[in-house]
């Protein structure tokens, strides 16, 4: 028997709630069979409306989606698509004042326009879980044959067409409408300097040969080898591309589907003040996938105890699960063993450790610690604390106009009293990446540690503690798809042997007396009460979350990301980017002429746009450039083009207010 559900139109039903939302039907079944009908339905969409299963879903008529179904295609596409140009025409200044609505899916309309309850949507969007497969060896873009004449239908690119040399470009800005049209696909390609005819097809063949990795890289990005100039590439994203030790080529691996990946987060359906939420806050948190939050709700269901001890089941399955997370977080930063992970509350914490313990054993009257200008208050005060507590110094390395540490300042500022240079990866403020590993091999040169800050690094690039010769390494689990409240302090053996305990109590101890203790060895002897078990565990589903999406996948396609949104940011008039380091990643601060920061922050939230105004606790780094505060929009894997175009609109619009005046 086939279960029917007719929903009928929400406009037609009566009564509404008091935070505008629509009541729903009395006999409304039960949130479970509406999920499952839903899914069922959902199913149906891409086949051209059928409905095998029978059911008669009366929900409002639904637009095809705002881009043909993507075929797998070059890790660099971003949102699944070339970049658009729509914020060349809907940015235009001088059009009429118009601010776009993002492209929406038909699954969130359907499920928008649900009967509401206290402004929550029912049914729930249905989950369908998506773990990308790691690289395979056989290729997922079809070889297409170079003497076959291509068409729409059959190009594995939907904006790629064979055009003649001849045909030129109407404008200097294709219409939109020629994508669907299939009219000069040729000109549009060269337009966004992409390959098409038979450079498209030499692409997708992988015809090239595989290139040896040089041991001096000469990219851009440090992370990033250089590549023969004859290379087939996608923009500026080279067709081969080393990350530390490990070859990917993008054209014969699992490429990043976006829009997948954003099925992943369910938070992205959320709806802010009648719009989908556009999260460009991720340098203060990213958000969290499914797997994620079902780990931590599977562990208070099933492992739920404490650790490390008793004799029963579910000790011992608390005490796997987080031990495993220990395990993980080792593999993911390049650690030799989990003997040297600590976990803690986040980077704030650990760096406080490393103060209170190693430092205060190690750091004396008279005796100085390195920091640079672009740190984080995390990485500033514990250490100022300190030097106010021994009798130590602080000293610091400057940074350019662009935003980056002056490097050749580093070898003037060591001398025989200093102790520790403690640094950023990447600035929270700015996004510049540092050179972490240049600063570490001048740093030992001289004999002097060096703490890594990876809080903002972590979730943006390979992290290989071993290969940059880290002593200590520190990031926050809620900067990487994690929860809040846990994060990882790595440090080398031998440091960690004689580093004092920081905390007393349980779990830390071997035996008491009062007259001795006998402390654990480490890491056990720096987590000292109750840890946040579960939070360690979610910590290691969602590392292991990013390793299924590959790390290098989401660097190539967050770098593409960064370099449009910087691009696009700079059409705006007034707008003064804060911050232009060459080596950047996910952070594009900026201010913009005629208003605050706090009221730009309130102009995008209006739009369901998420981003940071203030001075992200990196007040030095922003007086450097003359300025209290910033807007600060900040990348993920998960954010597209179509939202920087949106946030742009936004600012063209502001800006143009600012000029009537």
């Amino acid at each position: 028997m086939t279960t029917q559900l007719t929903t009928n139109n929400p406009s037609s039903h009566a009564g509404v709630n008091d935070v505008g939302g629509v009541q729903p039907p009395a006999n409304l079944p039960d949130e479970a069979t509406i999920a499952r009908l839903a899914n069922e339905f959902f199913s149906t969409l891409p086949n051209s409306g059928q409905n095998p299963s029978g059911l008669n879903l009366d929900l409002p008529n639904v637009a095809p989606p705002p881009h043909p179904p993507q075929p797998a295609e070059n890790v660099t596409a971003l949102s699944g698509r070339a970049p658009n140009i729509a914020f060349q025409k809907g940015l235009n200044p001088e059009l009429p004042d118009h601010i776009p609505n993002l492209p929406d899916y038909p699954e969130r309309r359907a499920v928008a326009s649900a009967p509401v309850i206290g402004g929550a949507n029912l049914p729930k969007p249905p989950y369908e879980p998506h773990s990308p497969k790691i690289a395979h060896p056989q290729p997922s873009i079809p070889v297409v044959a170079a003497e076959a004449p291509r068409t729409q239908s059959d190009s594995p690119f939907y904006f790629l067409n064979q055009a003649s040399a001849s045909s030129a470009p109407s404008s200097a800005y294709p219409d939109l409408n020629d994508f669907s049209r299939g009219n000069d696909h040729g000109n549009i390609a060269k337009s966004f300097h992409l390959p098409y005819g038979d450079g498209l097809t030499s692409l997708l063949r992988n015809d090239s040969p595989q290139v040896q990795t040089p041991q001096n890289s000469q990219s851009a990005f440090y992370f990033l080898d250089a590549f023969p100039q004859n290379q087939p590439h996608v923009g500026n994203i080279p067709q081969s591309y080393h990350a530390d030790k490990t070859q990917f080529t993008p054209s014969s691996a699992q490429p990043l589907d976006v829009f997948a990946i954003r099925k992943d987060f369910p938070i992205l359906q959320e709806r802010v003040n009648g719009r989908p939420l556009v999260w460009f806050d991720n340098a203060a948190t990213t958000q969290k996938p499914q797997s994620v939050i079902d780990r931590i709700a599977y562990f208070y269901q099933h492992e739920n105890s404490n650790i490390h001890r008793a004799a029963h089941e579910l000790a011992a399955r608390a005490t796997d699960a987080y031990e495993h997370a220990r395990n993980v977080v080792a593999r993911f930063i390049g650690a030799k063993s989990s003997k040297e992970i600590i976990f803690v509350r986040g980077t704030t914490e650990g760096i406080n450790l490393i103060a209170k313990s190693w430092g205060e054993q190690n750091i004396g009257e008279g005796d100085e610690i390195i920091v640079s200008n672009l740190e984080h208050h995390a990485n500033i005060v514990p250490w100022y604390q300190l030097t106010k507590k021994v009798g130590a110094k602080l000293r610091v390395i400057p940074v350019d106009d662009t935003g980056q540490i002056i490097l050749e300042e580093l070898p003037k500022l060591i001398n025989d009293r200093t102790k520790l240079v403690s640094i950023t990866q990447v600035s929270n403020a700015l996004g510049t990446v540092t050179p972490v590993a240049e600063v570490i091999q001048i740093a030992h040169a001289h004999g002097v540690r060096v703490l890594v800050d990876g809080a903002q690094s972590v979730s943006h690039m390979p992290t290989d503690v071993q290969g940059i010769d880290a002593d200590f390494f520190v990031f926050s689990g809620h900067k990487v798809f994690g929860p809040t409240g846990i994060g990882a302090v790595y440090a080398k053996p031998e440091i960690l042997e004689t580093m004092p305990v920081w905390e007393g109590g349980g779990n830390m101890i071997q035996d008491v007396t009062f007259e001795q203790v006998v402390y654990q060895p480490a890491p056990n002897k720096f987590e000292a009460g109750t840890g946040n078990i579960a939070d360690a565990v979610g910590l290691g589903a969602a590392l292991e979350y990013v390793e299924r999406i590959g790390i290098q996948n989401i660097a190539a396609y967050e770098h593409a990301l960064l370099d449009y949104g910087q691009n696009a940011l700079s059409s705006v008039s007034g707008l003064r980017p804060i911050g232009t380091a060459l080596n950047k990643a996910s952070v594009m601060s900026f201010t913009l002429e005629g208003y605050s920061t706090e009221e730009v922050g309130k102009a995008l939230n209006q739009y369901g746009i998420a981003v940071r105004s203030g001075h992200h606790c990196a007040q030095p780094i922003l007086r450097r450039f003359g300025v209290e505060q910033t807007v600060r929009p900040s990348v993920a894997f998960y954010n597209t083009t179509d939202e920087i175009d949106l946030m742009v609109s936004v600012l063209h619009q502001l800006s143009k207010k600012r000029r009537q005046y």
